[in-house]
């Protein structure tokens, strides 16, 4: 049974409990994530619904990665309340709603490891300098097949190219019961379709201020992974899945307004782009190669930035082609917007934002001015072409990408050191981890050779 849920504008705790009373809601699901990405989540039963809303629930801390040690390990969890929504479907054991939540201290100060804690303080950093930060996303994923045993394989539901109707395969239908159950939780959708690669499908959802914009990243991750499972299958926001094929990224469009009016248009400048927006595209490849470790995560991320694909891997920006780091598409006038190319979905949408956004707005107090766009296909270039225009690459590897992380104050002050210091023990973790594994490529190329 599908519920759509008219929430109210400005939420109370009473209103909720209403609403779950008259939706018959069995369970409360508290949800945040933890600084890896990875949803998390408290269900309590309707007896606690009213000390869950008054945000009395507590949690261990130490068992979530990047949060605290054993020994600080109470944590408080703080629903906003302006997030509630009735999941389109009904567990077992009833029906659940969803909340998410802020982490906070026991004694009620916030934790300053929480991913949303950090968004919310870039996002005042940008009030102070007077501009609402807007956001949309463009998040890929791939639909997958289970095998007899219910594991994971990478056998895909579809032959499908860019845009194709096919109607005979059954990932279109898994696509339109996502969709379903993301409008009936107040997703307004803007258009799905077959992306380049068997298997690789996008769904568009309307741009919205920052925070909301992450918070329909955690929904849309968890709704479409839910979804593929309940009809037995596996839907993935791995970057590189497949080798050969596309990889799925998460491009990201910012826009500032102020007083109403978009900030990044100017009618009267040169492509008509004012000098903020200029600012603030500067500030985004100046610090691009160090937030690149939070936008883009994982040892696989960087299977997809290579070059010979659409992902971009050179640090640069145009008007006219998708080659380079940044885009600015063509609208203006209130669409005005750069886009961000490297993201991948892996990331935590919290962080992502966060480190994009520090990047831009110190790109605006400082006044950065940046290189001439670049027309010119760049993965089409040499080495030589490339040097002559300063176009830095991107990081190869997640390892180098940490390194310029650890260097770049900015995008550390922006995440806060605790929560740099955690990522950073996570990340070098698994990257020790990842080269101390012999693949199957090495095997095949050196094992009858040498």
């Amino acid at each position: 049974m599908t519920t759509t849920v008219e929430k109210p504008t400005a939420a109370s705790a009473r209103d909720i409990l209403a609403m779950c009373h008259e939706q018959g809601v069995s369970f409360l699901r508290l949800q945040f994530t933890d600084i890896l990405g990875v949803n998390k989540n408290v269900e309590v039963p309707e007896s606690q619904f009213s000390k869950a809303l008054a945000g009395e629930v507590r949690f261990d801390g130490s068992a979530i990665e990047g949060f605290v040690r054993v020994e600080e390990s109470d944590m408080v969890l703080k629903p906003d309340l302006n997030t509630f929504v009735v999941l389109p479907y009904d567990d077992e054991g009833g029906r659940v709603a969803r909340l998410l939540c802020d982490i906070y201290n026991p004694d009620g100060t916030p934790f300053i490891g929480c991913p949303r804690g950090a968004l919310r303080r870039q996002i005042a950093k940008a009030q102070a300098l007077g501009y609402e930060i807007m956001v949309g996303v463009e998040a890929e994923f791939y639909v997958f097949q289970l095998d007899a045993n219910g594991r994971p394989t990478t056998r895909t539901l579809d032959s499908g190219g860019y845009f194709d109707l096919t109607p005979g395969d059954r990932a279109e239908g898994i696509r339109s019961l996502i969709v379903r159950d993301l409008v009936s939780m107040g997703f307004e959708v803007e258009g799905g379709h077959h992306e380049a690669a068997p298997g690789q499908h996008e769904i568009d959802f309307r741009y919205a201020s920052a925070l909301q914009t992450a918070d329909n990243v955690a929904t849309f991750k968890f709704v479409v992974r839910n979804v593929a499972y309940r009809h037995g299958y596996l839907a993935t926001f791995m970057p590189q899945p497949i080798f050969g094929q596309a990889g799925s990224g998460m491009h990201t469009s910012h826009s500032l307004f102020q007083k109403g009016k978009n900030a990044f248009y100017d009618s009267k400048a040169q492509w008509e782009l004012s000098q903020t927006a200029l600012h603030y595209v500067a500030g985004l490849l100046r610090h691009a190669r160090a937030f690149c470790a939070v936008t883009n995560p994982l040892v696989n991320s960087y299977k997809r930035l290579v070059p010979g694909y659409e992902a971009p891997v050179h640090v640069a920006w145009s008007m006219h082609n998708r080659s380079p780091l940044i885009r600015i598409p063509d609208r203006r006038e209130d669409g005005t917007r750069c886009e961000l190319r490297m993201p991948d979905p892996s990331g935590d949408p919290y962080l992502s934002l966060t480190v994009q956004i520090a990047a831009g707005l110190d790109g605006i107090r400082q006044g950065l001015t940046p290189p001439d766009p670049v027309n010119k296909n760049i993965f089409e270039m040499s080495h030589r072409e490339r040097r002559h225009l300063r176009i830095d690459d991107l990081p190869r590897d997640l390892h180098e990408a940490l390194e310029y992380l650890e260097k770049d104050d900015v995008i550390r002050d922006a995440l806060g050191e605790h929560i740099v210091e955690r990522f950073l023990e996570a990340k070098e973790r698994e990257w020790r981890e990842y080269i101390g594994r012999v693949s199957e490529w090495e095997l095949n190329r050196y094992l009858g050779l040498y």
